[in-house]
């Protein structure tokens, strides 16, 4: 059997049905204490720059609730970069972020943009927290994160899942191309943005990568079955493509 693959949850939208009409239900913290009871690895949560789903006080109350790591992915600003100075989390992931696209429309341009995340990146790894970069697939972004020392990337997927046939097999072969490239170059690499029970499996099977983040499919899924059982089925196709 090969390494292990962590599932890191992402609990955003269940923020986003509380907020579209206010109140606290439902709690994106029970979300997470459901997570972390059936075997999750890990929490993650998006705080955008306008609260459109988790909100401040989310973050606390989400690190007190269980034991799970949490991955808080942020945008590259100097708010953002105090919010997760003073909470800690376990990861930060460092993502793109307009205000007017519905999700993450792609990955962050760690090449371009070199000058503006280089003291970010610092300080965060400076205060303990594991850095990640939400990247294309590209060897130019892999290599842009080496030089600005994070640990970790996180390959936007979003590609390989809207492709179909032979396109989504060259997508998920250069998936695995580059996760074989950041692991040369001592990066680990994850992988999320559109998987589904349909197309995780061969995403799954690439061996190097350690981590998958998924959160708006499963989040649809609970509300016909339940996230705990949305959540098992996951964790149960990830392990199935690790067979060998």
């Amino acid at each position: 059997m090969l390494t292990p693959l962590r599932l890191g949850v992402n609990i955003d939208h269940v923020a986003t049905i509380r907020n579209a009409r206010g109140g606290d239900h439902p709690d994106p913290v029970r979300a997470a204490e459901i997570v972390a009871a059936v075997g999750g690895d890990g929490i993650t949560a998006h705080l955008r720059e306008d609260r459109r789903h988790i909100r401040d006080e989310d973050i606390a109350r989400i690190q007190a609730a269980t034991d799970l790591p949490l991955n808080l992915e942020m945008a590259a600003t100097d708010e953002m970069l105090a919010i997760a100075l003073r909470h800690t989390p376990h990861a930060a992931c460092i993502v793109p972020e307009k205000r007017e696209e519905v999700t993450t429309e792609g990955g962050l341009d760690a090449a371009g943009q070199h000058n503006r995340l280089a003291p970010i990146v610092a300080r965060l790894s400076d205060a303990g927290i594991r850095v990640s970069l939400f990247i294309e697939p590209s060897e130019r972004q892999i290599e842009a994160a080496a030089k600005l020392g994070a640990q970790v990337v996180e390959f936007h997927t979003g590609e390989y899942a809207n492709a179909t046939g032979e396109d989504a097999e060259r997508q998920c072969a250069r998936i695995a191309a580059m996760a074989a490239a950041a692991v040369d170059l001592g990066i680990e690499p994850h992988a999320g943005h559109g998987l589904t029970y349909d197309n995780v499996m061969p995403i799954a099977a690439i061996p190097q990568l350690a981590e998958l983040n998924i959160g708006h499919y499963l989040i649809g899924e609970a509300v016909f079955v339940g996230l705990e059982s949305a959540v098992r089925h996951m964790r149960e196709l990830m392990d199935q493509a690790r067979q060998p």
